[in-house]
Parts: structure tokens; sequence; C-alpha cells
């Protein structure tokens, strides 16, 4: 697991073509990969394990579904194929990775907007504690270290890194879950020049006959246990759709404005172990969602000039869906679960500048 001892002290630690001198260990001296973990809790992190770089054995699974057309529109996740075969490509002269999880607050409740959206933006958190952590790790070995964070925004299955560095395994809803935090984290990882001792892979799958996350998502989106059809997913239809939410996908939206929790509500991980958030914590929700109803949200959002909406939701995961994008939901919203109080906001979008709000 996350916490395993990864054994002994070394001498040496080889970084890149160079070898360095660790420190002095003395006796009872913990491991440099024990250090890393307490160094990586100590930055906030609630799961951290450790494993060596190479060839990813989910490539051919993500070729296949890539095939058969359950990306849609997210062409992105094609581009730099033998980066995602290979984990030692990405970053020359890696052969290690510090993989990291955390947690957003899956027992925050239910609402609008997807729980990891609420507050600021997980890659701007995330990005900044694993940068701290590389600059450690070199001060740790005695020399400057190389290396790359990476947190959805590379070549890079994170989930998979995760699962072989001992955090969890893949739920039929093809999230990570972890046995003793459920699958509410976001998962970092921070690819570096030095040769680690690595956790055992997580081999077990703990979902057993249980199929309650594949039953419960309104739209059907799992062509199979562990087989997500992104393109009937709310979350995709919400979030990565450019274009129009096809009609007859909207009455399945509901009161969602921004994603969709529902196949993580119903994991008996969560419902037992999902945590909520400190009071200080980035991800809490920010004003202009927090204690909004979905109607009250998509009337606001509906309403919302540019300058408003860049105010509002600056640093926020939700400006990937710019504007147009939420206006768009929150009209879907509307016409789920509006009144005849809310036809003027509507017929008001009838004349936003942007063609996909019309």
């Amino acid at each position: 697991m996350d916490d395993r001892s990864a054994g002994a002290d070394r001498h040496v630690a080889v970084v890149g073509n160079t070898v360095v001198q660790r420190q002095p260990s003395g006796r009872g001296r913990a491991s440099i990969e024990e250090r890393i973990r307490a160094q990586a809790y100590g930055l906030g992190f609630d799961l951290v394990g450790i494993t060596v770089l190479g060839p990813v054995l989910g490539a051919a699974a993500l070729d296949d579904w890539l095939d058969r057309g359950f990306a849609g529109d997210m062409d992105y996740i094609a581009r730099g194929a033998e980066k995602r075969r290979d984990t030692r490509l990405p970053v020359d002269g890696a052969v290690s990775a510090v993989v990291v999880g955390l947690d957003y607050g899956g027992a925050e409740p239910a609402g609008p907007v997807a729980r990891y959206a609420r507050g600021d933006d997980y890659h701007d958190i995330m990005v900044a504690r694993l940068r701290e952590l590389q600059r450690w790790i070199g001060r740790e070995v005695g020399g400057p270290l190389r290396g790359k964070a990476y947190v959805d925004t590379g070549p890079i299955l994170e989930r998979e890194l995760a699962r072989k560095a001992g955090l969890g395994w893949f739920g039929k809803n093809t999230l990570l879950i972890n046995p003793r935090s459920g699958s509410y984290f976001f998962i970092g990882a921070l690819f570096i020049e030095l040769e680690l001792e690595p956790d055992a892979p997580f081999e077990a799958d703990r979902c057993g006959s249980c199929t309650r996350c594949l039953d419960a998502c309104p739209t059907d989106a799992f062509a199979a246990p562990h087989v997500l059809d992104a393109t009937k997913c709310i979350s995709y239809l919400t979030i990565e759709t450019k274009g129009e939410i096809p009609e007859e996908m909207r009455a399945e939206i509901g009161e969602r404005v921004y994603g969709c929790d529902v196949c993580q509500e119903v994991c008996p991980w969560n419902v037992r172990f999902a945590s909520e958030l400190p009071g200080d914590s980035p991800f809490a929700p920010r004003e202009v969602i927090a204690g909004k109803d979905a109607r009250t949200l998509a009337r606001e959002i509906l309403g919302m000039s540019q300058e408003e909406f860049t105010v509002a939701f600056r640093r926020s995961p939700m400006k990937r869906a710019k504007l147009r994008g939420l206006k768009r939901n929150a009209a879907v919203v509307l016409g789920n679960i509006g009144t005849t109080v809310d036809v003027p906001v509507l017929e008001q979008a009838i004349d936003d500048p942007g063609p996909l709000v019309r």
C-alpha cells in the first residue's frame, strides 16, 4: 500500500547518469523512500506511493477504447500515444515516479456542481506541491534533481501509475478506488531521475459482484464494467462537449450544471470512507456556488457577462467549459426543472452573443 516501507537505506542515489552520495544514514535513519513519503504527507497529500517507469500495461486497452470512439471529441487523448505506452518517454532521464492522491471531500452534500470543481483548480494546487517535493528531494540527495510534475496535463495515464504505486484498484466505474479513502481524490505524479525502491502494485479487485455504479448511471454510459463510453457521460456532456448537448440526452442531465458524481455517490467504498473537507480547504465551494440549488445557479449563470464570469470563476476548474458551455448547461437544467417564472430568463438567452447559447 501507499505507506509500505521500501526497505533499508542505500548509501548512494543514482540521479540520471550521476551517482550522488546520500546523506549519512546513521543508526535508525529512515530510507530516502520513507522520507519522501513523509514529506509528501507533510505537504498535504493524502496518499503516496512510489513506482518505476516503463511500459504501461493498460496501453492496449486505451487503444481499443479510442478505436471504439468512446473518447468523443477528446482528440488530445490520442496525441502522444507512444509516450502513453511507456512512461520513460515523457521526461528524459526519469526512472521513478512519486504518485500522490489529494482528497476533495466526497462526504460533502450533493449539488449542481461536481464536488471536485466547486473550489480552486486542483491542477495549480497539486503541481505547486509536487514541485516543492521535487526541490526537497533534490536537497535530500545532495544534488539538483531533474523531473516534472503531471496532473492531467500530459500524455500520462496517472490512474495506471497510481495502481502500480499501490494506491488502489480500478473500479467498475473506471475510477481508482483506495480501500481506506474511496475514490474522491485527485491523482498527480512527479517523474524524477532518481532510482527508488517501488511499492508493490495493487493487484486485487475489491469491487466483487457489486454493480451499483453501473446501475445508477443516469445515461447508461458504461458499455461494460470498467469501460466508459464518454460520449454518454454527463461529465463529458457538460464539460468536454464543445457543441450542443444532444436533445435525447438533455433530460438525463437533470439538475447537473457541471459534472456528475452519481457513480461515486453510490459506491460502498465512498459511502463508508468518503471524508468531509476541512474548513480551510482550497476545494471548499466558492461564493458563486456555495449553498445554491441548481435553479438558482442556472439563472445566475445565464445572466452573467464575460467579465462577471472571469471574476467569479478565477482559478476555478469550471473555466474549462467556458461561459458559453456553462450557459448551455444552465439552459438545459432550466429546461428540466424550471417553471414558467424562468421563461423570461430563457427568452433573454435567445439574444445571447454566443450561437451555442442561442
